[in-house]
């Protein structure tokens, strides 16, 4: 088997966190390389269940064969955001213990040459997630018009050169198709004035065209409203994220769904529905000293809790 590179970011504290317990089930939303799943179905044994997601060949293969040992798992070739219908299927109606999220892309895809998610390597122009899906970042850069453009790395990317880029991207694909990773990369570094800063001029383009292409942040939000659906009282989420967008998100949900009022100022008597969940850490927990030294790109982890406590 090809040789599979991951690195399971904040492991402990993310599993910690679920307080895992023998006879309940659990979901390990993002599968990766089995670190986490691992971790928890150590925990849970030897009544406990855990269903696990990928939509990455390359993971799933690699953690099938890490977590072949464990006979109360469940891996789904599956996105997260379909959780309702997989565990419907199952027929599972609730997750009585919690569920964990690692967000974003894996080191394995980041740095897999032909996936086409860095600028380091010379790929064609990917990015996906998913290898069956159709759509890739060949489809943004070639197809979207400036405004989509613009918008993507502007909301996507808070690229401050998003006009000079979007224009510099159109201009060159007017003459031919942009389809590799560095012809991309070149493009946009010639586009921005010079900078002094250690990082490469298009990786804020880059994260965007992947949200973009895999739909990243409308499928963390939308998914996080899901699963309080699926949740029994006392069971927990916890998230862990790797970019400031992504974050805010997990952020504003857990405070909306943790607030106990939501009535305009001028409303004298509350009318709203008790909150649904309880914050466990108001601040975001990050990755620890020794993590860092192991694992630089951990810096950008950041990890939130939560308990849902509607009965």
């Amino acid at each position: 088997m090809e040789e599979f590179k991951h690195y399971t970011v904040m492991k402990n504290e993310a599993v910690d966190a679920l307080n895992c317990k023998d006879g309940l089930i659990y979901v390990d939303a993002t599968l990766g390389g089995g670190g986490h799943s691992e971790l928890i179905l150590q925990r849970i044994q030897p009544n406990g269940r855990l269903i696990s997601f990928d939509i990455d060949d390359d993971a799933i293969n690699f953690a099938k064969n890490r977590l072949k040992d464990y006979k109360n798992l469940t891996i789904v070739k599956n996105s997260y955001t379909n959780i309702k219908k997989v565990l419907q299927d199952l027929k599972i109606d609730k997750i009585t213990g919690g569920i964990l999220f690692d967000l974003g892309a894996s080191y394995h895809q980041l740095t897999k040459q032909e996936r086409g998610f860095s600028f380091s390597k010379d790929a064609p122009l990917d990015m996906r997630f998913n290898k069956d899906a159709d759509f890739s970042a060949y489809d943004v850069v070639n197809s979207y018009n400036d405004a989509d453009l613009v918008r993507i790395f502007s909301e996507y990317g808070e690229e401050h050169f998003s006009k000079r880029i979007a224009h510099a991207i159109i201009a060159k694909r007017h003459a031919k198709p942009i389809k590799t990773t560095c012809e991309l990369a070149q493009i946009i570094k010639e586009a921005v004035p010079p900078q002094k800063s250690r990082i490469h001029p298009a990786t804020r383009v880059f994260q965007a065209i992947r949200i973009e292409v895999n739909n990243e942040l409308k499928n963390i939000k939308n998914t996080l409203n899901d699963v309080l659906d699926l949740l029994d009282y006392g069971a927990i989420i916890s998230v862990i994220s790797f970019h400031s967008l992504e974050d805010r998100i997990v952020k504003e949900q857990f405070k909306y769904h943790s607030a106990k009022c939501h009535c305009p100022k001028e409303q004298l008597i509350c009318t709203c529905e008790p909150p649904v969940l309880e914050l466990i850490n108001k601040k975001p927990i990050c990755a620890s000293e020794k993590e860092l030294n192991e694992n630089p790109p951990s810096r950008s982890a950041k990890l939130r809790v939560a308990k849902f406590i509607k009965k």
